[in-house]
């Protein structure tokens, strides 16, 4: 079957930055929704036309992927708004009860990136945002995509990360 929307397309891949230094590896396949929500756009336009088997290699721009890293999307919050474990690394969906900064995206997922006696450092970015990155890929299956998958323009299962994290936050862009 050649890949169109809409169809689902089961991807293993390679990430890489664009110094060729490893970020993640997707080795089991992994179901995605080709035309709706699942993939960034210009990985949907690579895979356009192709089928099972097909191996593809990709160079995105940071706005063809995460973005640009935006420095206004950094702020500093009271430390004492924040569970007492806290490590760096950690992802909030929107501020804290109580916050300062008021001209933040409510919506965004804040990652801790510094811990201080007084306060923390949140950053919106995404963490590959600025980044060109290097994508090997390979179409492991496509198939027709159900009625339920074309409703919701994506399909339904445990989210993946292309962070290695193993959890994926709500609303956060990745690689699907």
């Amino acid at each position: 079957m050649e890949i169109s929307a809409p169809c689902v397309v089961s991807l293993t891949w390679t990430l890489t930055d664009g110094q060729n230094r490893p970020i993640d590896e997707l080795a089991e396949p992994v179901e995605f929704f080709y035309g709706g929500d699942d993939l960034l756009a210009k990985v949907e336009e690579a895979l356009a036309g192709h089928a099972q088997g097909a191996e593809l290699q990709l160079h995105l721009e940071p706005e063809q992927a995460f973005g640009d890293y935006r420095a206004e999307l950094v702020c500093f919050e009271d430390r004492k708004l924040f569970p007492e474990h806290l490590e760096t690394g950690m992802a909030f969906e929107g501020l804290p009860a109580g916050h300062a900064s008021t001209d933040m995206p409510a919506d965004a997922i804040y990652i801790v990136t510094e811990i201080y006696p007084s306060h923390v450092v949140l950053d919106a970015n995404h963490p590959l945002a600025g980044m060109s990155l290097r994508l090997d890929l390979k179409v492991r299956a496509v198939r027709a995509a159900s009625d339920e998958e074309r409703e919701a323009r994506s399909v339904s299962g445990t989210p993946v990360t292309v962070m290695g994290s193993g959890t994926a936050v709500p609303g956060r862009s990745t690689l699907h």
